[in-house]
Formats: C-alpha cells, structure tokens, sequence
C-alpha cells in the first residue's frame, strides 16, 4: 500500500496536468480521491454541437479508474493505461456536470482490470472498461 503523502502527492500530480486543468476537473470529494471526480461541459469540453466532446469523457474515465486504483498501488508502483474500450450511451448537453467514478474488477502483480462510469444527474451517459499494466514508479 501506499503511503499518505506518496498517494496525495500521486492525485495532486493528476490535478495538475493542464489538460485537466483546462477541462474544470475537481474531485467529488477532495478527502477521497477514489471517489472519484466531475467537470462541467463548458466550452472547453464541447464538440462543435454544443455537446459533450467525446475524447473528453474518454480521458476521464481514464482518470476515475486511475483514481480508484490508486489504494491498492504501493510506493514503489505505478499504472499506466494498457486498453480502455468505451462505450458513449447517450449526447451530454452544454451545462451538464458530468460525474465520473472507478471501480477496481481485479487487481493482478502485472494488470489491473477497472471499470468507470460517468453519469449526469444519477443518469449513466458513459461507461468504461480499462486495463491499466502495473509499472515500476519512476
């Protein structure tokens, strides 16, 4: 397992990266990143419908199975994405606050296989099925 500083240092790392930044992403809950997180669809996250852009949503899921995983890494490990296959259920209007957590399915010495899903009002609008491969942290 993780040591606290190690894990806050890992999420604020996340937090950071500007494209995360430039999207509006904060976590549900800032006392448990696992938790997951949330963005508004504001301009920086629409296609050129005024909609959700797609890539948008597929990064986060990304990032919410990262999160959920995160508890179950030691100091000396870190997850890299492997596979993500996701499937867009439903268009997410200009507006929408988009809620995206994370699931750990089975975590291996090698692979992790994760699940995401991202919703609007209690609503699925997305899901994923991540595999991230367990790396050494450098």
């Amino acid at each position: 397992m993780t040591a606290p500083d190690v894990t806050a240092a890992r999420v604020q790392a996340v937090l950071d990266i500007p494209l995360h930044r430039h999207l509006g992403m904060q976590l549900r809950d800032p006392a448990d990143p696992p938790a997951g997180i949330w963005f508004p669809v504001d301009e920086a996250a629409q296609n050129q419908a005024a909609l959700l852009h797609g890539g948008v949503v597929y990064t986060f899921l990304d990032v919410a199975a990262f999160l959920a995983l995160l508890p179950s890494l030691g100091d000396a490990e870190h997850a890299v994405t492997h596979d993500l296959t996701a499937s867009l259920l439903r268009p997410v209007p200009a507006g929408a606050r988009v809620e995206l957590t994370g699931s750990v399915l089975r975590r291996g010495r090698a692979v992790a296989f994760l699940r995401s899903e991202a919703t609007v009002d209690g609503v699925l609008v997305a899901s994923a099925q991540v595999t991230k491969s367990i790396v050494p942290a450098g």
